[in-house]
Formats: C-alpha cells, sequence, structure tokens
C-alpha cells in the first residue's frame, strides 16, 4: 500500500491551497500517474465522495460501505481506503483538501469527529439539489490554478456546512452539550492514543466524572470508554501493518504504549479473532 502524503502537494488545483476535485468530465489524472498509487492508500487528507448517480464499494479501514445514488462517503486523514474493483458511476464528485484548508475556514465542523460512526451519508434530496451547485461552483473555481483562495474556501464552507447538517439529521440535539462532551472525548484519545490514558483522568480532563463519562460514551458508540480506547488501538496496529510501518510484533506493541507485546497479542486475536501473524501473511497473500 502506498501513502498520498504528497499527493495534495503534487496535484493541487490551486497554487496557494492544498485541494483538488474530481468529476466525469474533470480533474483526471492520467492513467500513468494514478497507477503508481495502487488499489490501496493511507489518506493523509480529507477526503469526499458525492455519488449523484450510480454506485461503487469502497472499503475504508477494513470496513465496506455501498456509495450509491444522493449518498456520500467521507474519509479521514490517516484512514486506509481501498478503492473500488468495480464502479457504476455516471455522475459524481470527489473532492480532497489538507488540514490547512480545513484550519481556514471559519467554523468547526463537529461531523469530522465522526460522533455517530457512520461515514456514509444519505442525503435527503433537497441536500443533494443544494450540494450539486456548490460542487460545480467549486469545479469551475479549481478550473484556474490562480483563483483567488478567499472565494474557493467561502464555497468549501458552504458544502460542508451542509454535510454537517445531513450527519446530524436523524439527530434532534446535534450541538447539544453531551454530544460536544463525546466528540471532546473521541478528539482527546486521538491526541493521547499511544499513552492509554486512564478513564478516571479523561473523565477529569472533560469535567465529569468517570460513571458519567461511561453513559456518554456508551450511548454514542455503544462502547465504554475502556472498550472504545482498546478497539482505537487495535485499529491503529491494523493501519500499522496494513501501512508496513512497523516488522514486529514486540516493536508495534511497544509504539502503541504497551509494556507487555504478549498480552498485546493476545488482546489483538480477541479483537480481530486472528493473531497478528495471521493477520500479517493475510495482508501478504493480498498483494
Amino acid at each position: 500500500m502506498k501513502s498520498t502524503e504528497p499527493f495534495l502537494d503534487r496535484f493541487t488545483q490551486n497554487n496557494k491551497l492544498a485541494i483538488r476535485a474530481v468529476a466525469p468530465e474533470f480533474g483526471h489524472l492520467p492513467p500513468q500517474i494514478t497507477a503508481t498509487f495502487g488499489p490501496t492508500l493511507q489518506r493523509s487528507y480529507y477526503f469526499f465522495l458525492l455519488m449523484i448517480d450510480g454506485s461503487a464499494r469502497h472499503v475504508v479501514d477494513l470496513q465496506a460501505y455501498d456509495v450509491g445514488n444522493n449518498e456520500l462517503l467521507f474519509i479521514l486523514p490517516n484512514q486506509i481506503h481501498e478503492l473500488p474493483k468495480e464502479r457504476r458511476e455516471t455522475d459524481y464528485f470527489k473532492i480532497g483538501f489538507d488540514k490547512n484548508c480545513l484550519s481556514l475556514l471559519p467554523r468547526q465542523y463537529p461531523f469530522l469527529i465522526d460522533p455517530l460512526n457512520s461515514q456514509k451519508i444519505q442525503l435527503t434530496p433537497a441536500a443533494a439539489r443544494r450540494l450539486k451547485p456548490v460542487s460545480e461552483m467549486l469545479l469551475g473555481l479549481l478550473s484556474s490554478m490562480n483563483t483567488e483562495p478567499e472565494l474557493i474556501l467561502a464555497h468549501l464552507n458552504s458544502l460542508l456546512t451542509e454535510i454537517n447538517t445531513a450527519y446530524f439529521a436523524t439527530d434532534k440535539s446535534p450541538v447539544d452539550s453531551r454530544l460536544s462532551k463525546y466528540i471532546a472525548f473521541k478528539a482527546f484519545i486521538e491526541d493521547n492514543l499511544t499513552e492509554q490514558p486512564r478513564v478516571e483522568d479523561i473523565a477529569e480532563e472533560l469535567a465529569l466524572n468517570p460513571n458519567s463519562l461511561y453513559t456518554l460514551v456508551k450511548h454514542y458508540s455503544g462502547q465504554s470508554p475502556k472498550e472504545y480506547i482498546t478497539s482505537r488501538l487495535i485499529l491503529e496496529a491494523r493501519r500499522r501493518l496494513y501501512y508496513r510501518e512497523t516488522t514486529t510484533v514486540k516493536e508495534l506493541a511497544f509504539q502503541l504504549g504497551f509494556s507487555d507485546p504478549d498480552y498485546f497479542s493476545r488482546l489483538f486475536k480477541k479483537e480481530t479473532g486472528q493473531t497478528v501473524g495471521a493477520f500479517f501473511q493475510e495482508l501478504a497473500g493480498k498483494e
């Protein structure tokens, strides 16, 4: 698998922003370039696919998503993305942009923490109709490398605001204090994952007691805080194995904050149903 770390730097469509959009008749790279990336890659940037007409199966962090008409799939930095083996797409919009682009936007978008654990969004017909002209405007702006970044960012803000609203459409209180606390919990775990913070310390950081934190995390994720942390650690282990960032179980265990590699191996098997060695061999067989 190959990283796309330099992708937006190399193939951006703007002189001042790392951003690129693709549609059926726009933005496609020559086959000799796309072939160098391979069918599986680790995104280093935010990636969105709006399927207007068609269908395709994408795999994100080993989970398959069938994306059809009026559906949107978003992929976050560091996630592993397996491209579709078969596509039946006639109309779509894809856009990728880096963290710097996001930092220049005027607001935050809670859906990017994926608090409801759903990276595929079913759009209402009205939302899909609103997104289409925004995507078309972005394509027009990105057709020139010299377009002023402010114009691009204004339309990117509109796009993400619409997506954020659609993401929380089934949640009656998408910005209430409980969800804000859960988003803060997920952000804290991402920032401190390999330190394996204690639940008590996380609760204190969020100004909650451990029981309240347990109830909160269980409500949104279906897991206890400890189970969530464990699942996230094992996902990170699978990513690093997939990306060949480590060569031994011992090294991987230490990278993830485990002092006992044997305990890590047992935990990996319990969570995935296979040993680290078997998982690695399975990856090797796919190459």
